[in-house]
């Protein structure tokens, strides 16, 4: 069996609609043992206090927000490469899921950022990149939203995609990139000194699982949603041809 059979869009509509009711299900457990687990049985940080469980919601929703826009890079490839209209439709399906991934990242960020660095905002080189990441998603949407022919709409937006990507890139590598800057090193790392403690790292982990699954689970229903409004723009057009 190949990979690209679920490029055709019957295939891809009966796969999805098989996995959508387990991803669904396993998306609810999961996020509701993270975020029990992190918010209501784990203690207090020695240095943070209780502002430091607003890790269970930032550090999933940022990785989400950067893994998101590398999804529609890798679906906007394989767009202009071989020209499959689901991966199209998919990197669009993706981005408003993205950019509400971005701004739970900026707004939990800043949250969290106000007690322990005394201001709500900075020009942190991570920060920085990710509001333009934010942007980014902004232009994207619009983009499409702007132009009527589809696969122009795709073609540009794949391009746009593809520039982009670098500020995603930026986004979870700034920290190395500059040693200046407010914004901590990485929560989860394999080095032990900077990785957080285990009493925060298990229930992060559980809710990280918990953001992947409900990105995949909303992924599969608004392509879904696209595949539909695709076949039902087509009859309409037909209809007015007739």
């Amino acid at each position: 069996m190949s990979i690209w059979e679920y490029a055709n869009p019957k295939r891809f509509m009966q796969v999805s609609g098989a996995l959508l009711p387990w991803l669904v299900g396993l998306t609810l457990l999961t996020l509701i043992v993270g975020l029990v687990w992190g918010f209501f049985f784990t203690g207090d940080d020695y240095r943070q206090g209780s502002t430091v469980k607003i890790i269970y919601l930032h550090v999933p929703a940022a990785l989400m927000a950067i893994n998101a826009w590398m999804m529609m890079l890798a679906a906007s490839l394989i767009w202009l490469v071989r020209r499959h209209h689901v991966s199209a439709l998919a990197a669009r399906a993706a981005a408003p899921i993205g950019l509400t991934m971005t701004l739970i990242a900026l707004a939990t960020g800043a949250i969290w950022g106000q007690p322990m660095w005394g201001t709500w905002w900075a020009w942190d080189p991570r920060l920085t990149s990710f509001l333009i990441l934010f942007l980014f998603y902004l232009g994207y949407i619009a983009l499409w939203e702007a132009i009527e022919t589809p696969d122009t709409a795709a073609d540009l937006t794949s391009v746009l995609c593809i520039v982009g990507s670098v500020f995603a890139v930026l986004s979870r590598y700034a920290v190395n990139f500059w040693n200046q800057g407010l914004h901590q090193g990485a929560s989860l790392s394999l080095d032990k000194e900077e990785n957080v403690s285990d009493v925060f790292f298990f229930p992060l982990l559980v809710c990280i699982a918990g953001f992947v699954l409900l990105f995949v689970t909303l992924v599969f229903l608004r392509t879904r949603t696209e595949i539909r409004q695709r076949r039902l723009d087509a009859l309409e057009a037909r209809e007015r041809l007739a």
